[in-house]
């Protein structure tokens, strides 16, 4: 039998107060104890470390003033489970989201701008970094606040390349030269790889370092299937025939936290997990430059926004401009998950610029760029391009072949999305 929106409503109403659920967990912003005001907090930092990473810096919110209680609750598909419960009007007050998804969503009515609030407060928005906040605009409405910024730098052994008296590339060229130098091979075997070249969804940023873009000016086909694309390809391809990298190695384990790998491309993430690892000596150094010269850098990260149906809309807001616009509470969680804050003077803060594995990726956040906002284009990548990467690298299809049919491909899907 068919259920209307209204009895669905009515009869997950119903469970809630059976159950004896508080209104905390249901986004209502009612009143908790001592008179201070919920607000429900999702994110899809769900695992143990992540959790605790995130709960540390709510507890620091909510022992900061005595108006709002904020509560941390992990999301798997997080996006998703919005949707749902906007359709049975149970959202929470604020949602850490990756702000990649910020103008799909907006395009789904599941946001709500903070144009308003931003206003109200007279908050800068230049005090962020500037490609961050546009990729949380839409239509020219801000949608929420970056609160962390990424993006992959140069990680390699120091041991393996002072063994082999080299010093760390800075261009393709200097990498295929020194990856050849420290690649080691034992029975026909790679004991340890030059440089692991295993991740086909950084082609964006090796395509701005060929001096190339994804999209067209106007952002309605795609334009990597040209000479800088091949540019990109051909030099994949001479790394594998040179063999500083084959298919497959290290599958299932971290062939650089085992020495096992001199050279790959990795964020801020990780940073922290190889500090803690033993015999592991590596430095990080910024992005290469391609064959002209051309720097190229893709940021990502995180943001906190609004959904529409939010219940405690002023203290999701307390709770973003505390964190977002404070540097002090952008360094503190820097320290707590060894993330990079997205307020510049946060970054600026000698926690990163002192520490040599930090340092390079905020230098590289002077030009790297977000991937384009428009409707459609995580698609482009996720369902189109990258699948045909994965079938060069193993082979199946040649350089021009595999760009030109994610040409095809992406384009008919943003024109679906115009």
């Amino acid at each position: 039998m068919k259920i209307s929106r209204r009895g669905a409503a009515a009869a997950t109403l119903a469970l809630v107060a059976a159950l004896g659920l508080s209104a905390c967990s249901a986004g209502t912003g009612s009143s908790a104890s001592g008179g201070t005001k919920d607000v429900t907090f999702w994110g899809s930092w769900s695992s143990a470390e992540q959790v605790a990473q995130i709960n540390k810096q709510v507890a620091a919110f909510n022992k900061d003033q005595s108006q709002y209680k904020v509560t941390y609750a992990a999301q798997n598909l997080v996006e998703q489970k919005l949707l749902t419960g906007e359709a049975s009007g149970q959202v929470p007050d604020v949602v850490l989201w990756d702000r990649g998804q910020t103008s799909l969503y907006v395009s789904k009515g599941a946001l709500q701008s903070i144009d308003d609030l931003v206003k109200k407060d007279s908050v800068d928005l230049d005090q962020f970094y500037s490609e961050p906040t546009a990729e949380m605009t839409v239509d020219k409405k801000v949608y929420g606040l970056p609160i962390l910024v990424d993006n992959r730098s140069l990680f390699y052994n120091k041991k393996i390349l002072d063994k082999a008296g080299v010093s760390v590339p800075t261009t393709w060229d200097e990498l295929k030269n020194v990856a050849q130098k420290v690649t080691t091979v034992e029975g026909g075997k790679t004991t340890v790889a030059g440089f692991m070249l295993d991740d086909p969804g950084l082609f964006n940023m090796w395509l701005q370092q060929a001096g190339g873009t994804m999209l067209n000016k106007d952002e309605s086909k795609t334009d990597f299937n040209n000479e800088k694309g091949l540019e990109v390809l051909d030099f994949w391809k001479s790394l594998q025939q040179e063999k500083v990298f084959q298919q497959g190695f290290g599958a299932g384990t971290d062939p650089f936290a085992a020495n096992k790998a001199a050279m790959k491309y990795d964020g801020p993430w990780d940073i922290s997990t190889y500090n803690g690892v033993d015999g592991l000596d590596y430095g990080v150094a910024e992005p290469l430059a391609g064959p002209d010269g051309d720097k190229g850098a893709v940021t990502g990260g995180f943001g906190l926004v609004v959904p529409k149906g939010a219940k405690n809309v002023d203290g999701a807001w307390a709770f973003m401009k505390w964190w977002a616009t404070q540097p002090a509470n952008g360094v503190s969680f820097g320290k707590i998950a060894g993330w990079v804050p997205a307020n510049k003077e946060a970054a600026s803060n000698e926690f990163f610029t002192a520490d040599p594995h930090y340092a390079a990726i905020v230098k590289a956040l002077s030009y790297a760029k977000i991937r384009p906002t428009v409707a459609g284009y995580s698609d482009v990548e996720g369902k189109a391009l990258i699948p045909a990467l994965q079938k060069f690298m193993s082979g199946e299809l040649s350089a021009k072949d595999a760009l030109a049919q994610a040409q095809e491909q992406g384009d008919q899907i943003l024109a679906q999305n115009r």
